[in-house]
């Protein structure tokens, strides 16, 4: 249950700068007929400076930022790469509002847009956020994704 001492600590939401500055980046790719991305969207709202594909990420980041199995506002959510997610993806954690339940932002999970606040439930046997539900549609979570864990930036 090491995700419970997280709730209440991390309730301040993202950096608005970050979320800003990532955010910006969107106009100017769809200004321009370009195609949206988590992981820029991701790198620019984390500053977490990893590029590749997202299912790298998870290893990438192991002797560069700390991992850890419990969501924390700011870390990046790394996706395993799936037969229908085969890139990976990943998402930022912008509220953690249970030791079973957050919010994310993230890019191109529905084609092109930036989701915000999207609420993901943990759904895995140990309480260990190893397979998530996302809410894709409002009420309604969608398909369970398995996940490495969460990158959280430095400093």
């Amino acid at each position: 249950m090491a995700a419970c001492s997280q709730v209440g600590e991390d309730m301040s939401g993202l950096d608005p700068n970050r979320l800003s500055f990532a955010m910006q980046e969107v106009e100017t790719l769809q200004s321009r007929g370009a195609r949206v991305w988590c992981v820029p969207f991701a790198r620019n709202a984390s500053g977490i400076d990893i590029f590749g594909d997202a299912r790298t990420w998870w290893s990438q980041a192991k002797e560069r930022f700390h991992r850890t199995e419990d969501p924390h506002v700011g870390s990046v959510m790394s996706f395993t790469a799936t037969r229908s997610m085969p890139l990976g993806h990943v998402a930022v954690v912008s509220e953690v509002i249970s030791d079973r339940e957050m919010r994310v932002d993230h890019a191109n999970w529905h084609r092109n847009k930036v989701s915000l606040g999207m609420r993901v439930v943990d759904v895995s046997k140990d309480n260990d956020w190893s397979r998530v539900r996302l809410e894709s549609n409002p009420g309604a979570l969608g398909s369970v994704y398995p996940v490495n864990g969460f990158i959280l930036p430095n400093g």
